[in-house]
């Protein structure tokens, strides 16, 4: 069986009780890095020496399929520095073989930087979605903010302290100034820090630079201002797209603020 495993984001007080119980047990983990799954064994008051496997962004395709048979064999751990494996962090392959070979995957659910900072961002936390890591190269960052503009979703990113400033330059260019934000950094950890505000202010606010570990959370933009009649349009070419209708109706309706129901009924009397 292949047993992925939440490690804390920040503080070792957030380490499951599963999670220790697991890490005595299990005789062999796939780790991001060794040397970082050490500490967390000391850190833990861990005495199970597991074998440790390095399992990161560059080995993984490799070893992916041989760790799938592994798991076939006996309970194998994955676990990445921080957080949930996959999440940005390696184990998409691993899980993906594992599956094809009809290998057992379950998770031991625990610490996530990403709903840790959508909770306390103060930002609508009904719809959201995930962007992890923006582009490093300017160009491909500055259109994928393009993409992202009319996005009614929160929208969570990742980013190193050193970008953080220009990042923020960058989704105030494709969002607009005004668009709200929170910088969430060191999360769970002692110099915790959550600064909100719009994007331009918070893009002054990191020219000086930020330190530690950084999550941005971006609010979605506003219902579009069109008229219902132009709207219900818009729905019937979504279904002519292939959406049903209803679905088309409740995507129009995220994106102009008209009533889902309105808009479905509305498309259904045109369409006779």
């Amino acid at each position: 069986m292949l047993i992925l495993a939440a490690t804390p984001i920040g503080n070792l007080s957030d380490a499951t009780a599963r999670l220790v119980e697991t890490l005595e047990q299990v005789a062999v983990v796939a780790a991001e890095d060794t040397r970082t799954t050490q500490r967390l064994l000391a850190g833990l008051g861990v005495k199970n020496r597991p074998r440790l496997i390095a399992l990161h962004d560059h080995n993984e395709k490799d070893k992916a399929a041989e760790l799938a048979a592994l798991a076939a064999e006996q309970d194998l751990l994955l676990v990445s520095d921080a957080g949930m494996p996959t999440v940005s962090d390696p184990g998409y392959a691993l899980v993906s073989a594992a599956v094809a070979a009809g290998v057992r995957v379950t998770a031991l659910p625990g610490p996530s930087a990403v709903i840790t900072a959508l909770a306390v961002s103060g930002l609508p936390t009904d719809r959201f979605a995930f962007e992890g890591f923006p582009a490093r190269k300017p160009g491909e960052r500055a259109a994928a903010f393009r993409a992202l503009a009319n996005e009614p979703r929160t929208l969570v990113f990742f980013e190193g302290p050193s970008r953080v400033g220009q990042t923020l330059t960058d989704l105030a260019a494709a969002f607009g100034p005004d668009r709200r934000a929170a910088v969430c950094r060191e999360l769970t950890k002692l110099f915790e820090e959550v600064v909100r505000g719009p994007l331009s202010e918070l893009a002054a606010w990191a020219e000086g630079g930020v330190r530690g570990e950084v999550v941005l959370v971006v609010e979605g933009a506003p219902p579009r201002s069109i008229a219902f009649p132009d709207a219900v349009t818009q729905v019937l070419e979504l279904k002519r797209s292939g959406l049903r209708l209803k679905d088309a109706a409740a995507e129009v309706s995220a994106h102009t603020g008209h009533s889902s129901r309105e808009l479905y009924q509305a498309a259904l009397a045109v369409q006779g």
